[in-house]
């Protein structure tokens, strides 16, 4: 942990927190949520970087980091998450959330949940509003019943595997070191002495059907893996998790819609959705079911809530802040401040 950052163990009803900030840092708070496989660690640089004008404070999330290892009830979608956010903030009061991927969704349902309590909001290459998998078209539409494609099921096994086997190398092209450099940043990225944080962060994630990747059902639909109702996949299941009226929220704080233009996970031609996999041909069988438009999908749903600006950095992979963090910076400063 870098010098200028501190931890503490925050006890809310729900759950105990691990939470980072910027000691003496004073300002309005910004509260940033990590995404899925990682934890506050993610954030740290962003952090310093702003704690100049604001008070930046980073959790983990349940079962990731150092937060309790609470079970996670996908059946809610991801409230489980966005409901421990909200118990924080009844703890600092309103503040701005920054959510990265999966953190994104989670800080979109907080809003949709609880407006009031949210100054504005900023989406880091975020999970679309109608979740990770098994939907088509700009409206979220299910390609099957049952969500197939989509869920815990979706997971590499050997990913997970390298997880729970604390695997530092870079060996395979699935070690999490491997899947950082490829999949996390843009290609070519120089991550230096932070690579290190970033893997043990990656490293932390609770593995099995209550954490990740979660449970999953058997399908007659392709791929044959449908969504269970355990676990971090199954929170953005489309069958468990979709924001269709998130324009029809009041107040409606402004919205910042951060992307890296490199992003190979976020993406309407997303490497880790099963069905554009199947389209070219990595995944056998596959019938014709077309990948999730993801972008096209967020778009939608923000244009529909009107108070929002996108910024697409060209250079930037899945995590801008990381690999772009003078441009990410730059837009996310002048967002807050217009606040």
């Amino acid at each position: 942990m870098s010098s200028s950052i501190s931890s503490e163990r925050v006890t809310t009803p729900r759950l105990t927190l691990n939470v980072v900030s910027v000691p003496e840092a004073t300002g309005d708070p910004v509260v940033f949520v990590h995404g899925n496989v990682s934890s506050s660690t993610f954030w740290h640089s962003t952090m310093t970087a702003i704690a100049g004008r604001f008070r930046p404070l980073a959790l983990d999330l349940r079962g990731f980091g150092e937060s309790d290892p609470e079970p996670v009830d996908a059946s809610r979608g991801v409230r489980d998450y966005s409901d421990d956010v909200l118990s924080f903030l009844d703890t600092i009061g309103p503040a701005h959330l920054v959510g990265w991927s999966l953190g994104g969704a989670v800080v979109m349902q907080a809003l949709r949940d609880r407006p009031e309590a949210v100054r504005s909001l900023t989406l880091v290459n975020p999970c679309s509003p109608y979740g990770f998998g098994g939907t088509q078209g700009p409206d979220g539409t299910l390609s099957h019943p049952d969500g197939a494609g989509a869920g815990g099921g979706a997971a590499n096994p050997d990913f997970v595997a390298a997880i729970k086997a604390r695997d530092l190398t870079a060996d395979s092209p699935v070690s999490p070191r491997a899947v950082l450099r490829a999949a996390y940043v843009a290609p070519g990225t120089d991550l230096g002495e932070e690579e290190d944080a970033f893997v043990e962060s990656m490293l932390s994630t609770r593995i099995g059907d209550d954490h990740y990747p979660g449970d999953s059902a058997a399908t007659d639909a392709w791929p044959g893996i449908a969504p269970g109702k355990r676990g971090v996949l199954n929170t953005l299941a489309p069958t468990n998790f979709r924001i269709d009226d998130l324009h029809t929220i009041d107040p409606k704080p402004p919205i910042l819609w951060i992307r890296g233009a490199q992003d190979v996970i976020v993406s309407d031609t997303s490497l880790f959705d099963l069905a554009h996999l199947g389209a070219i041909g990595a995944v056998p069988g596959w019938d014709g079911t077309p990948a999730q438009p993801m972008i096209t999908q967020t778009r939608a749903a923000l244009d529909l809530y009107g108070a929002y600006r996108e910024v697409v950095i060209e250079g930037g992979g899945h995590g801008p802040q990381i690999d772009s963090p003078t441009e990410f910076r730059e837009a996310l400063l002048a967002h807050l401040l217009e606040r």
